[in-house]
């Protein structure tokens, strides 16, 4: 099985936000697979179907970002997962804009979600992707998570997110390896 998580904040609000590129990419996935995100529960939303032969979990956390381990915790509780059994999708202000970054483990070098997880499961030992969205130029780094991508960058995101769909899947139809070499 594989637990494929994409972080972002709920609400209308926050829909287009730099932050929310993990959702992007869960919403992409669901589509692709047609595995519906239909079953809500108090900590996330999220569907299962199968793709290849191996079960998955599609899911994006009901908690706001920094508390993304709550949802994280319950997935990996509800469908007796290992966190080496997860791939966390979100957005990351190191890396330049549509660069992807597949990684087996790693810190959580900065970013409150992933820090959030890595308390609440106890390792940082879990497969993760990041997708760049560029450093903040001329604001903080709240205001640039919160805040939408220019028009410019619309085009460079809507790929990149169709790229780490297809790196999620590759991880699933070959393995993590086979997917860093491909997508990193």
């Amino acid at each position: 099985m594989l637990v494929v998580v994409g972080l972002g904040n709920p609400g209308v609000q926050y829909r287009s936000s730099r932050h929310n590129v993990g959702f992007r990419v869960v919403d992409l996935i669901s589509e692709q697979l047609g595995i519906r995100l239909g079953e809500r529960r108090a900590k996330a939303v999220l569907g299962r179907g199968t793709f290849l032969g191996h079960e998955v979990v599609l899911a994006k956390p009901r908690t706001f970002m920094n508390n993304s381990g709550e949802g994280v915790e319950y997935l990996l509780t509800r469908f007796a997962a290992r966190p080496s059994n997860l791939l966390v999708i979100y957005d990351e202000m190191a890396l330049p804009l549509g660069k992807l970054r597949l990684r087996p483990e790693g810190s959580a070098a900065g970013h409150n979600g992933i820090r959030s997880i890595i308390q609440a499961v106890g390792t940082n030992a879990f497969p993760r992707l990041r997708v760049g969205i560029g450093g903040p130029q001329g604001e903080g780094a709240k205001t640039h998570v919160l805040g939408g991508f220019s028009e410019d960058e619309k085009e460079i995101i809507n790929d990149a997110v169709e790229r780490a769909a297809d790196a999620a899947k590759c991880l699933l139809e070959e393995n993590i390896d086979v997917a860093m070499g491909r997508y990193n």
